[in-house]
């Protein structure tokens, strides 16, 4: 148990009160505005400290001299075929790693968009193992106020001025994002990070009689697989105004056309607005993305209501070429507030040209009475329903069953998002509140516990949707089931508290999409009625009951919640890393039992599979094979997940000694958490396989495994 009398000090670690002003505080203890007693914190004018990255001493470069050439030319064969290599210390990210990170965007599995503390939008993971780390700056929320009838004024973007990616220097002529008024000094607004949502409070900046809380709300929740894989975030921003006079306050939501780095940049790109249902509009940005991989759409909107007006302003760009400019636009809003009516009826703009940069806004603009309160929704929603693989395999994304297989799905993601997100604040704080209210535990423990959460969304995690098994499938597994039932199974007291159901909205038809355009599949033998021929039987005594791939495929849920992959880092592209995944699965089986199980599943298949294809090792330079049958594999593989498993070729993880016992303790933890019996069903073959895989290692016949004087299992040092 965690105790705060071993662990830590009774006094918090960072106080509200210390970075807020109580009466601030006070001013926002109504929905949900004000920032938790509990939470990770930094003031926006923070420096945020370059992290040290990796280095080795020159000795230590002499001794691994023949498996660096090695590494290299493997990254360098690589990228001859357009992928990049699962792990590449030589090339140099363009934005330097630095500590700015704050809670990501989105649910799990559907591309994800990290924010800094500071507001900056950053870490696109849109494309399955593709990080770009550098923020896109013209993606940002302003705000503009007007008091005493225009005489007194105000306009600001929401981040610290000449912020990264800016450049030093303003130019008088500039048309760009430079040409903004950067007037936020930051030293009176905070950030403060409990995933899955964070806040952002300006006390009094820029305008000293305006308090504002912005409040960022992502679909992560527990037990609930359908809104958990949605790609949609709400910013709900508070207004207090503590002045004497009525102010118009006017909210700018600004976002390019792109998916990091470069991308705005390669043309093709299109903007259109929208108007939909409950009085929510916005702009649909849709993004040819390069390379052939699957295009995005991304949707930011605004929620109109008997006192916010929502207008837009479909297109602008950066260069003084544009028929809008970035500064003709802040100056449009600095001057009405708005944009104008007509834009919505504007229709699909023009393809954008190669260099050209393509951005849309979005107002929301609203008075505010003297010591009155009003609150302003904006959302921001992506869709990119395929999921294609470096070599060529594609799927359709977990909520592609909710929303349908198409890139415009991003104007329903957005209205959702809006008309939804206080039941998500609802169903988050049920979950959240027990553990933040237990003042048995540690106050670091607390937001910490939440916050390391983010890398379910912002660690790579792809989440497909799958096929429902068939009815036939499941009653020819009966006769197992009874029979696992009949088994002795002591379940530990450790049970895992989860909440059932919660899948609102369930639909039974899927659009399963794969597409396979290697032709190595019959190198791989995955048949999986046992090694040898000496598991069949072993769960039912009809002869036909041994397990086969197919019957593996199906998932024994009720309601299928498909299969997921994470990384194990962004640094190192490898899908469900089995042993870094034995620390990190607690998190899944607590919070998403159902994924959990499914993952088991699929290592359960692939340990019962033989991969012939030979394989290089990089630390000795000696070949193997890719998969030995009855060992774990380290790895679900990098460029076509499920079917080219081990990316990881510098060791010979066959002859590593401690996947397979992390594997069948995993299992019979998951079995005993859930009592899912078919489950045990789907995963005995493999867990026999795997205990028996182990003794060729048990040399001298007394019980234990021997190591062999090489790095043959997981345990860094």
């Amino acid at each position: 148990m965690v105790s705060g009398n071993i662990f830590h000090c009774r006094k918090n670690s960072w106080p509200p009160e210390e970075y807020i002003n109580k009466a601030t505080l006070q001013l926002f203890d109504f929905d949900s505005a004000a920032p938790p007693e509990q939470a990770w914190r930094r003031r926006l004018n923070s420096h945020a400290n370059l992290l040290k990255e990796f280095s080795v001493t020159f000795m230590e470069a002499i001794k691994m001299v023949r498996l660096g050439i090695r590494i290299w030319s493997y990254v360098r064969e690589e990228a001859s075929h357009g992928r990049k290599a699962p792990i590449d210390p030589f090339t140099r990210e363009s934005c330097k790693p630095s500590a700015t990170q704050g809670v990501p965007l989105g649910g799990m599995g559907s591309g994800s968009i990290s924010r800094g503390f500071r507001g900056e939008f950053r870490q696109w993971q849109i494309i399955p193992g593709l990080c770009e780390a550098s923020p896109v700056m013209a993606n940002q929320f302003s705000i503009f106020v007007s008091r005493d009838g225009g005489n007194k004024s105000f306009a600001s973007v929401l981040a610290p001025g000449q912020h990264e990616g800016l450049g030093s220097h303003k130019k008088a002529d500039d048309q760009g994002i430079s040409s903004w008024g950067w007037n936020l000094n930051g030293q009176h607004s905070t950030y403060h990070a409990l995933f899955p949502r964070a806040w952002t409070v300006y006390d009094g900046e820029p305008d000293p009689e305006l308090k504002v809380s912005c409040r960022q709300i992502s679909p992560f929740i527990p037990h609930n697989y359908r809104e958990s894989s949605l790609p949609a975030a709400v910013f709900v921003y508070t207004l207090v105004n503590t002045g004497k006079e009525r102010a118009k306050v006017s909210l700018l939501f600004t976002w390019a056309n792109s998916i990091g780095g470069n991308s705005h940049l390669t043309g093709g790109h299109v903007n259109e607005p929208f108007i939909a249902e409950d009085g929510v509009s916005g702009v649909l940005l849709h993004h040819k993305t390069g390379k052939g991989n699957p295009p995005v759409t991304f949707a930011i909107a605004a929620c109109e209501t008997q006192n916010v007006s929502v207008s837009v302003l479909p297109k602008f760009g950066l260069s003084e070429k544009s028929s809008t400019t970035a500064k003709g636009m802040w100056c449009k809003m600095v001057q009405d507030g708005q944009f104008d009516r007509e834009n919505f009826s504007s229709g699909a703009s023009m393809p954008s040209s190669p260099g050209e940069t393509l951005c849309a806004a979005v107002s929301a603009s609203t008075w505010v009475e003297p010591h009155g309160k009003c609150t302003v929704a904006f959302s921001l929603a992506w869709s990119s329903p395929k999921v294609k693989f470096s070599k060529g395999s594609t799927f359709h994304r977990r909520y592609t069953k909710f929303y349908g297989t198409s890139e415009r799905a991003a104007k329903d993601l957005a209205h959702d998002a809006l008309t939804q997100y206080k039941r998500w604040e609802e169903d988050i704080e049920k979950w959240q509140n027990p553990i933040l209210q237990d003042e048995s535990l540690p106050e670091w423990y607390k937001f910490t516990l939440f916050n390391e959460l983010y890398f379910l969304v912002a660690g790579g995690t792809i989440w497909i949707d799958s096929p429902l098994p068939s009815s036939n499938m499941r009653n020819k597994s009966r006769d197992q089931v009874k029979e696992l039932e009949n088994t002795e199974v002591k379940v530990t007291e450790a049970k895992v508290s989860r909440r059932q159901g919660a899948d609102a909205g369930r639909t039974t038809d899927s659009t399963y999409d794969v597409e396979y355009t290697t032709d190595s599949a019959s190198d791989v033998d995955c048949m999986v009625d046992g090694v040898d021929e000496k598991h069949r039987g072993d769960l039912s005594h009809e002869s036909d009951a041994s397990v086969t791939l197919a019957m593996m495929d199906q998932q024994y849920d009720r309601d299928d919640v498909g299969r997921f992959l994470y990384l194990e880092g962004v640094e190192y592209i490898m899908w469900c890393t089995y042993d870094v995944h034995f620390y990190a699965s607690f998190a899944l089986l607590e919070l998403f039992p159902r994924i959990e199980l499914n993952i088991q599943r699929d290592f359960a298949k692939a340990v019962l599979c033989e991969d012939g294809r030979k394989v290089k090792f990089l630390a000795e330079g000696n070949c193997g094979i890719r998969k030995v049958r009855g060992a774990v594999p380290h790895d679900l593989g990098t460029h076509d997940p499920w079917r080219e498993m081990n990316a990881y070729n510098i060791h010979d993880t066959s002859k590593w000694k401690d996947l397979n016992p992390k594997f069948v303790l995993q299992v019979y933890r998951d079995f005993a958490a859930t009592g899912d019996m078919s489950f045990g069903v789907d995963v005995w073959p493999a867990v026999r396989a795997a205990m028996e895989y182990m003794e060729q290692f048990d040399r001298d016949g007394d019980g234990l495994i021997e190591n062999d004087g090489f790095p043959d299992q997981t345990y860094d040092t």
